[in-house]
């Protein structure tokens, strides 16, 4: 039994402390088993990361792009990105966005997730990134970035934290330090948002707050 829960009285069957305690051991156990070697080299760098900036399609999204028949661009987000990006957020981390297109999808879904970094239709991302720590009073290595094509090498070469998905272009998974286990718009966001967390000794005291919860 953890020394931080209370003694069972008269041998009372284990209450929440012990079993949110049980959850998180058997959390973390899970967890370590599925960290390889990229994950624990790539901790290091991200530990500093204080901003992350994410390019959106095939990144946030799966890289597909529909249009309604009123000719509306539509987008599908993944519900465990945004997640992730919120645990980030309460972590103290800031979360941004560097997108060459323009889209009134993601300006709902910015909305949605209280991401007021919004920068689209910005091709030069460097020029964009620039702007971005000057105002923040940041340097390159305490921030991070995750992109997935040809586009995104310039400012993945500035940032302290270079990430990206599973299924990025060839040249963007040479130059990274960290290439996620899952697709762009199907939990590569999730997976890099926990690798920072966990980075930043985080990871525990977040979960335990949600299996906290009543």
């Amino acid at each position: 039994m953890d020394e931080s829960c209370p003694t069972p009285i008269n041998g009372a069957y284990p209450g929440d402390c012990e079993f949110t305690q049980a959850l998180l051991k058997k959390a973390a156990a899970r967890t370590a088993s599925s960290r390889g070697y990229a994950w624990k080299n790539s901790l290091a760098k991200a530990k500093k990361v204080k901003l992350l900036l994410l390019d959106v399609d095939g990144v946030l999204t799966d890289g597909s792009i529909t249009y309604s028949d009123e000719g509306i661009e539509l987008k599908t987000f993944n519900a465990k990105d945004g997640f992730g990006l919120n645990l980030l957020r309460k972590d103290g981390v800031e979360v941004g966005i560097i997108t060459a297109r323009s889209s009134k999808a993601l300006i709902r879904r910015c909305q949605d997730l209280k991401i007021d970094r919004l920068y689209q239709g910005r091709r030069n991302k460097v020029e964009a990134f620039q702007e971005i720590i000057g105002e923040l009073g940041l340097g390159a290595d305490e921030v991070g970035y995750m992109g997935d094509d040809w586009l995104d090498l310039p400012l993945l070469a500035k940032v302290g934290f270079a990430a990206t998905v599973a299924d990025a272009v060839g040249e963007i998974k040479e130059v990274v330090d960290f290439s996620s286990r899952f697709n762009g718009g199907q939990g590569g966001v999730r997976e890099v948002c926990d690798l920072i967390v966990e980075a930043k000794g985080m990871y525990q005291e977040l979960l335990h707050g949600y299996l906290g919860r009543s």
